[in-house]
């Protein structure tokens, strides 16, 4: 089963993500966890329980942003793959989540197809 962190500072992104992997997580293809704050999913991926996640995160949020999170997520938890998100599918965006060691990086809004195919090809 694969675990799926997901940090957003909107709170809707629960219920989306939720309706969009019903099938998967019925299925037990898949475990989503939310964190509304930069801070929140560091503290998370701190503990035992979230060793061996995949992290989904916005760029855009309040104190932290996702950019400055994915630098501390590759420092202090190297193996961990991060997949950045931004409502601005920009060059700088992009290029930064690059350079800091992201995944991979979706714009806004997500294409949910393309995300599935890209989380599960795996």
């Amino acid at each position: 089963m694969m675990k799926v962190l997901v940090v957003d500072d909107e709170r809707d992104v629960e219920f989306l993500y939720t309706q969009r992997f019903r099938r998967e997580m019925k299925d037990g293809k898949i475990d989503l966890s939310f964190a509304f704050s930069a801070d929140e999913a560091l503290d998370k991926l701190n503990t035992n329980s979230y060793h061996d996640v995949l992290v989904l995160s916005d760029i855009n949020m309040p104190g932290m942003t996702g950019l400055e999170m994915l630098q501390v997520i590759k420092h202090d938890h190297p193996g961990t793959k991060v997949i950045m998100i931004s409502a601005y599918g920009d060059e700088t965006n992009f290029n930064k989540a690059k350079q800091y060691g992201a995944d991979d990086f979706f714009t806004k809004p997500v294409d949910f197809v393309n995300l599935k195919d890209r989380l599960f090809a795996e």
